[in-house]
């Protein structure tokens, strides 16, 4: 599985920015992770040897349907062709590290399979994406619940903050952020995360 960029929004529910302890963004924050992190459903998430604690995020992407630059917030749906369920999978120790230093995130959100994707949905056969339900769960523990309606940038509003700076080309993907919930997985775990009406994603996770 491959697209041109994965760009990713952090702190874009409040009771995650509260669980992270971080101070609430007046602008999305955003950082990228290559397309060789993508895997699908059914694939095995694999951790790295001492790397640190890993952790799940459940998110709603957004995947584009057409090239765009400087789209306005109204018409920014229109360059959306699907949507799917997305984890975040992060090095949360080394993101902590890289935090402390004011140093990018890229290398602890961007290993190799720490972006598991479902199958995509038509954005014209789901229902309003502002008001969906998230759902996450590890070997059938729920660990992350939230909705849409809790985002502090909705769809539209990432896609033009996010436009304004670089060109969105078709088959680029945006997560939009996970609420709170975010915990820990590690070897032999199951994860699944779920948003009804766009689709389910299960995937296992073992030691690299």
């Amino acid at each position: 599985m491959r697209c041109g960029k994965i760009i990713c929004v952090g702190q874009n529910y409040r009771a995650h920015i509260k669980e992270m302890s971080s101070d609430e963004p007046i602008d999305p924050v955003l950082f990228l992770k290559p397309s060789t992190a993508l895997i699908g459903d059914g694939r095995t998430i694999i951790i790295p040897p001492d790397i640190g604690t890993v952790h799940h995020e459940i998110e709603l992407a957004l995947i584009i349907g057409r090239s765009g630059r400087n789209i306005s917030a109204d018409k920014g749906l229109q360059y959306v062709r699907s949507v799917a369920v997305f984890n975040d999978v992060t090095a949360r120790d080394m993101q902590a590290v890289a935090r402390k230093a004011g140093l990018p995130w890229s290398l602890c959100k961007g290993m190799d399979t720490f972006a598991p994707i479902s199958d995509p949905m038509p954005l014209r056969e789901v229902g309003d994406l502002h008001s969906l339900d998230l759902e996450l769960k590890v070997n059938g523990e729920l660990r992350q619940k939230g909705n849409t309606a809790q985002m502090i940038f909705t769809p539209e509003e990432l896609i033009s903050y996010i436009s304004r700076f670089m060109t969105l080309e078709r088959g680029d993907i945006i997560a939009t952020g996970t609420p709170s919930g975010v915990g820990p997985i590690k070897h032999g775990d199951e994860v699944y995360a779920s948003i009804p009406g766009v689709g389910s994603l299960t995937n296992k996770v073992r030691n690299g």
